[in-house]
């Protein structure tokens, strides 16, 4: 029979292990819930790739590290889901507006409208870094 620390050290790693698994579950039913077609037939995550696919000519090196600069605050692990999202958002912005290329106004105001409050922060610092007024997307944080 199990005794002593061993007995403490199996319960602890079942507890880490149940903690996980739960953890690694929640973010894949997040994926597959992105991943379900809504009424239009088509999931969010088809939108963000139609609206990236859409405006990829309309991108200049510029504006692309601009949004590379904006999301170098997020984890190495997740910045290429949430330079996606962020892109695909910048996207519809473009076309809902028949922009004839995505300019440094359009990148903030995508930015700002793809990302949670609590990123808002980052943002704001990384726009004083590069000297780039916050005043004119005030209503959009």
């Amino acid at each position: 029979m199990l005794s002593g620390w061993f007995l403490w050290f199996i319960l602890l790693w079942i507890f880490v292990f149940a903690g996980l698994m739960a953890i690694g579950g929640f973010f894949m039913f997040r994926k597959f819930l992105k991943k379900m077609p809504k009424q239009d037939g088509r999931s969010d995550m088809d939108w963000e790739e139609h609206y990236v696919n859409e405006t990829r000519h309309l991108w200049t090196q510029e504006q692309k590290e601009l949004l590379e600069d904006l999301v170098s605050p997020v984890p190495e692990l997740f910045r290429d889901v949430a330079r996606h999202k962020i892109a695909g958002k910048i996207g519809e912005l473009a076309l809902k507006e028949k922009v004839s290329k995505i300019g440094q106004d359009l990148v903030i105001r995508g930015y700002i409208l793809a990302t949670p409050k609590r990123d808002h922060k980052f943002l704001r610092k990384k726009l004083s870094e590069n000297k780039i007024s916050i005043e004119p997307y005030e209503h959009l944080f």
